[in-house]
């Protein structure tokens, strides 16, 4: 394996101290244990947001930390869950008087370590809620879950309920909100090669030359079945169709469309991906009104798309377009 890396076991801690050099006036980083924090944490009289899960993923969760976004994020070993004081200690940190919302992937380590936090914080009188997210259509079960997996909603569901935080929404109706897009939102991917874990210098899994992993899981967990290498548009529409039929999207619906780079696909190849996925969604009866292109949710070196609908209302559309600053996404800032 050729990677530009120094130690292996020194991955995470190096990548998590270029990543604050990079953005002093965004984030900042606690060591020992590690958790990425705003830089101008904790917000007072602000519902805290706080999100995390193993690295390899990047730029979520800690790319997605700042205004308008995430108030912490708690990254663990490569895909490995954070763990529960990992996670007590950033919510305290950015703890501003109004509550914290824990946006949690649907993998079980995540939910269970996120849940012996939330107990922790809860005996400290911080008044705490958790979202679990379970987007992925693909398989109901998988090697990391017990129900659907938490992938591309996650992103939308950060984006949106940190514009409805800093606006100064409640955290009963920021939960409410989280909740009501992951009701709404569906996800699918599949893979047209492994990722490399730097830590161990294996490939998650071994695909043919023609083969590609059809529903494949942001671990390298197996997806439907392997099927042989298609055209771009057949395989966008492998995707499109399951997502549609599992809501079921309605037409006349106005939807976000989601594609995301699972990290050695270039963009070139995400852009005809996305053409193929509005042209669909329109043929459809759904009105694509808000648009992301780009990785935001990866699995180290895989190559490979993941598509993510998500059902718009009117909050969900305001919040989508309010400013945000993080060391991802600079909108506004």
């Amino acid at each position: 394996m050729k990677a530009l890396i120094n130690q292996p076991d020194q991955v995470v801690t190096e990548a998590l101290q270029g990543m604050v050099m990079a953005a002093p006036d965004l984030i900042q980083l606690h060591e020992n244990p590690h958790y990425v924090l705003r830089a101008d944490a904790p917000k007072t009289g602000k519902v805290a947001l706080v999100s995390g899960g193993g690295s390899g993923h990047e730029p979520m969760h800690a790319g997605f930390v700042g205004r308008g976004m995430l108030d912490a994020a708690c990254p663990g070993a490569i895909f490995t869950s954070p763990t529960p004081d990992q996670i007590q200690a950033a919510s305290a940190a950015v703890n501003g008087g109004q509550g914290i919302l824990h946006i949690v992937k649907n993998y079980t380590g995540d939910v269970l370590n996120f849940q012996m936090a939330a107990e922790l914080l809860q005996n400290d009188g911080i008044e705490i809620h958790s979202v679990v997210i379970d987007d992925d259509v693909a398989v109901k079960d998988s090697l990391y879950t017990a129900g659907r997996r938490g992938v591309g909603a996650t992103v939308l569901a950060e984006k949106i309920c940190g514009a409805a935080a800093e606006a100064g929404a409640n955290l009963n109706a920021i939960t409410a909100l989280c909740t009501s897009i992951n009701d709404s939102a569906r996800s699918m991917g599949l893979a047209l090669s492994p990722c490399t874990n730097p830590e161990t210098g294996q490939p998650s899994f071994t695909l043919g030359e023609n083969e590609i992993e059809y529903g494949i899981g942001i671990h390298g967990e197996p997806g439907r079945q392997r099927i042989p290498w298609q055209p771009a548009d057949n395989l966008t529409e492998k995707l499109m169709l399951p997502i549609i039929e599992d809501l079921p999207f309605k037409r006349g619906d106005e939807v976000l469309l989601f594609i995301n780079g699972l990290g050695a696909t270039p963009l070139l190849e995400l852009n005809i991906v996305y053409r193929a996925a509005e042209k669909l969604a329109s043929q459809h009866g759904l009105k694509v009104s808000r648009r992301l292109v780009g990785a935001y949710m990866t699995s180290l070196d895989m190559a490979g798309v993941s598509i993510t609908l998500l059902r718009l209302d009117e909050s969900m559309r305001t919040y989508w377009d309010a400013p945000v600053c993080t060391p991802a996404l600079r909108w506004g800032c």
